[in-house]
């Protein structure tokens, strides 16, 4: 009866035996029943025949029954399924399928390289830090509305400036403190420190006193 290949082939892609952990009449039931090498295609039926092949002068001490290996038995030969392969191979109604896997692979790597050149030419975002700006007047003195319009005159390309509050530091002084956002690229803080302290009637110091990646 002949051995079903396909069948056996899919049985041995996770196993060493036709049944349980060593040779076994199963294997040998099998063995017997193949009258040729089988087609090289059949990978781990080969690599088990071979195996098997080296218990042949064992095969009677073998244990277990022929039993789980006749599950195996009645399906196409070797010959057969040789023959099947040979005619697929002659028979190309469809063109071969290295060329429609070399087809495939065009296209994908063309969409590959399609979708990187975008990804490459797409605007990245640029990266801007959000920072609490500190300005200190000479005195109790000083004109803060004055103050807080001529630190907001001071532009720069990146630089937006946003809410303000004063704060308390004592003897009736009171410090600007305000937000804005930079673009990290553009703007350098201690650039802006230095024009903002230009200002030298209303501004005593400034100071970063927190900065925060957006």
């Amino acid at each position: 009866m002949p051995v079903n290949f396909a069948k056996l082939e899919a049985h041995l892609s996770t196993r060493s035996y036709v049944e349980g952990y060593t040779a076994s009449q199963a294997d040998v039931a099998i063995f017997k029943a193949i009258t040729s090498a089988p087609a090289a295609s059949f990978v781990n039926v080969n690599r088990w025949y071979n195996h098997i092949k080296s218990y042949e002068a064992e095969f009677n001490a073998l244990p277990g029954s022929s039993a789980a290996g006749e599950a195996f038995l009645g399906g196409a030969s070797a010959s057969a399924e040789e023959k099947k392969e040979d005619d697929d191979e002659e028979v190309d109604l469809f063109g071969s399928d290295e060329e429609d896997d070399a087809e495939a692979e065009r296209i994908k790597a063309e969409r590959v390289a399609a979708y990187n050149a975008k990804k490459a030419n797409k605007p990245k975002a640029a990266a801007k830090s959000v920072v609490t700006f500190e300005v200190k007047p000479w005195d109790d003195e000083t004109d803060m509305a004055e103050l807080e319009k001529s630190v907001r005159s001071v532009e720069m390309p990146g630089l937006v400036w946003g809410a303000s509050k004063l704060v308390p530091i004592g003897y009736g002084i009171r410090k600007l403190q305000i937000t804005l956002v930079v673009e990290d690229e553009l703007v350098s803080l201690d650039d802006l420190q230095e024009k903002v302290q230009e200002i030298e009637d209303l501004v005593q110091s400034t100071d970063i006193a927190a900065m925060q990646k957006l």
